[in-house]
């Protein structure tokens, strides 16, 4: 099958899944839902050790992106009294746990629970972020106010758009966003196609094997976990639905990958605009990887009983 072909038939795959989700979303929002969740959030935030406003900034994060949390941060910016260690263990939280609608549907349709992964997720962050901002308490690590008010004047970049004019920016973003992950999911296959026809593949996947045997992945996996953890679960997924079609993976190798890629995706790009904010490198970047690994080591063990024989195809069931 040719490459265009293939992804042409991943991309209607996935936008089959993202646009109606991402209009649900848009709705919920005009109707306040993000609000709800933000009351609800800020009573949890204060367990953790997080500031009020917290719950408003994750919510939109949980329900939108990362982007539309930044553009609240830049709203509230002025009104901000954050430690750079709650600044931290919040972004910390933004990376684990954003888009959520989104984002799980495509776990789901590439083999996974959609709420297990979404559980994992969120747990993993609010766990995370008290386990910063506890040892910040404690040791003063990261005490240091922080002063956010350079992000003031984007505070008219908000995220509850009512207009018609909101709408339209909204549909617009999303048609932008839509042909620029065909031409990513494209260029990832031609870079698949050419890693693996120059040995590449191995090479790599003999590197990551030390890692691979703590986190329960198998070798075939592995590639295209890699590139969605540098470049975005949304691209990892994809190509995951892809390769599960050619290479029916098990059942465990698929919720493993990913669970990994739930946990920790998009490491470049996501990492880069949390340190923007004034994110703590060790923290956003390093202690997250490490969680992660941690956290895979434990899901390894715990599923190790499953059966990691491929799964039955519909054709052989239908033999039997």
């Amino acid at each position: 099958m040719s490459l265009l072909v293939r992804s042409r038939r991943l991309f209607i795959t996935l936008a089959k899944v993202m646009l109606p989700i991402m209009l649900l979303v848009r709705v919920a929002d005009q109707f306040g839902v993000v609000d709800m969740a933000s009351k609800i959030l800020t009573p949890v935030m204060s367990l953790i050790g997080m500031p009020p406003e917290a719950g408003l900034i994750w919510a939109s994060c949980l329900f939108i992106n990362i982007y539309g949390a930044v553009a609240v941060i830049a709203g509230l910016a002025p009104h901000l009294d954050m430690t750079s260690a709650q600044l931290s263990a919040l972004c910390a939280m933004m990376l684990f746990a954003h888009g959520i609608p989104v984002e799980q549907a495509i776990v789901k349709k590439a083999g996974a629970s959609f709420w297990a992964t979404a559980g994992l997720r969120i747990f993993t962050a609010l766990f995370y972020a008290a386990f910063i901002t506890w040892i910040s308490r404690h040791t003063g690590y990261l005490a240091e106010s922080v002063d956010l008010s350079w992000m003031a004047g984007n505070a008219a970049d908000t995220v509850n758009q009512t207009s018609w004019t909101g709408w339209l920016v909204w549909a617009q973003s999303t048609f932008y966003s839509l042909v620029a992950s065909f031409a990513i999911i494209a260029g990832l296959l031609v870079l698949l196609d050419l890693l693996q026809k120059t040995g590449l593949t191995d090479r790599f996947t003999r590197a990551l094997l030390p890692v691979l045997r703590v986190s329960g992945l198998s070798k075939d996996a592995a590639p295209v976990t890699t590139i969605g953890i540098l470049l975005g679960l949304t691209y990892g997924g994809a190509l995951i639905i892809d390769e599960a079609r050619q290479k029916n993976f098990a059942p465990r190798t698929l919720f493993l990958s990913l669970s990994w890629l739930s946990l920790s995706h998009s490491l470049i790009e996501d990492t880069v605009i949390m340190l923007a904010l004034g994110a703590d490198i060790w923290v956003v970047l390093v202690g997250r990887v490490v969680l992660t690994l941690i956290i895979m080591m434990l899901l390894a063990w715990l599923t190790r009983r499953w059966q990691t024989a491929p799964a039955v195809s519909p054709v052989e069931n239908s033999a039997q």
